[in-house]
């Protein structure tokens, strides 16, 4: 909250920068003045936490280094999840640390494919974990329960879903209250699926992806929302539940966004993206209706939704940062700049919002801007 409504010309005052992470596409995750990151450094990949200024504390071993599948693209895909005293990180290869946030150390570690028989999707695990309550939720899929919780102090499995084997993609499993029953989402290449906090599964759908299956489902009420690119395109589905039963049914698809990775965000009652062949799109979401789109402004790119506005991040060229009103009535732009010191990787990183800050990272660099109203 007040947060600048309009940047200045050039953009927010930059505070500082730090470099210091690595080869990656991490985003960070901030708690207690310090921000955590994942990289590849020295020969492997690693959790790092810096200080409110930039500077790095420590890092952390994760597992090895490197680019998995076509494409040469290294490094670490998905942020540091923190609760408490206690950090987890999950690695290119499947790797998950338990480490703690004071200091680094390693309390316990899991292998996806090691210790869980999980098979690697083609560019690697891009999961973000999920703490809810003692349980640490992943998805390291496969014929073993393509979900699986563990306790969240020792590693230990404490379940996993036996009825929903499906091999895992990029997408984050989620948490979410449906019909009064709290349950985890996720999507897979096949399905989109529900799951009872005891591993059992309460509903699947069927729901096709190509390639890879990237952006997170969004969630509002009974409502479930999914996008992915390739030319899928999107889909919502209605979950409701008769005589203790759940069920899913679609209520619209279509190809007004297919997001390719970047994600959607839900402010109100509108979904924002990058579509693929439409530009940034508008989307009813009750409906699937798209409200607008604009191609000319600003190529493809990532999202986050803070105070109102939209953070919009261009994945190539000078890597522009827009900000731009969340309003179904047309692209409304207060402010943009050009990120400072590109590399020539594309810019996957999402922007990071808090603590009226702006934090852009670029591989081994990280950017913070002020964008608090005060």
């Amino acid at each position: 909250k007040g947060l600048l409504a309009a940047w200045p010309e050039g953009g927010p005052k930059l505070l500082w920068k730090a470099r210091g992470l690595g080869a990656g596409y991490s985003s960070v995750t901030t708690s207690g003045g310090r921000l955590f990151t994942c990289g590849d450094l020295e020969g492997s990949s690693r959790v790092i936490a810096l200080d409110d200024g930039g500077k790095v504390l420590w890092s952390a071993k994760v597992g090895k280094e490197g680019a998995p599948g076509w494409g040469g693209f290294a490094g670490p895909r998905g942020s540091v999840t923190l609760d408490g005293e206690l950090a987890y990180a999950v690695d290119q290869w499947g790797e998950l640390a338990c480490v703690e946030i004071a200091t680094g150390k390693e309390r316990w570690r899991k292998s996806y494919t090691g210790d869980l028989g999980a098979k690697r999707p083609e560019w690697g695990f891009s999961e973000s974990p999920l703490v809810d309550g003692d349980r640490l939720i992943v998805t390291p899929g496969g014929k073993g329960g393509a979900v699986t919780a563990l306790d969240k102090k020792t590693g230990e499995v404490v379940w996993r879903t036996g009825e929903f084997t499906d091999g895992a993609q990029y997408s984050s499993v989620l948490p979410a209250e449906i019909e009064g029953v709290r349950q985890y989402i996720q999507m897979t290449m096949e399905s989109l699926a529900g799951i009872s906090t005891d591993g059992k599964l309460l509903w699947k759908a069927e729901r096709k992806g190509r390639t890879a299956v990237i952006p997170d489902p969004v969630i509002s009420g009974n409502i479930v929302y999914t996008t992915s690119g390739y030319g899928v395109g999107n889909m919502a589905f209605q979950v409701s539940r008769k005589d203790g039963a759940f069920a899913a049914e679609r209520i619209y698809a279509g190809k007004e966004m297919k997001n390719h990775h970047g994600n959607v965000v839900l402010v109100g009652d509108h979904l924002y993206g990058y579509s693929d062949e439409r530009g940034w799109v508008c989307q009813e979401l009750k409906t699937g209706k798209a409200l607008w789109q604009e191609e000319g402004k600003l190529g493809k790119g990532s999202i986050a939704c803070a105070d109102g506005r939209l953070y919009l991040r261009a994945e190539d060229g000078p890597g522009t940062v827009v900000l731009l009103e969340a309003s179904p009535e047309g692209w409304k732009e207060h402010g943009r700049f050009d990120q400072p010191e590109r590399t020539d990787k594309n810019s996957w990183t999402h922007p990071v919002i808090a603590g009226g800050r702006l934090y852009i990272r670029d591989q081994d660099l990280l950017l913070c801007y002020d964008v608090s109203g005060k």
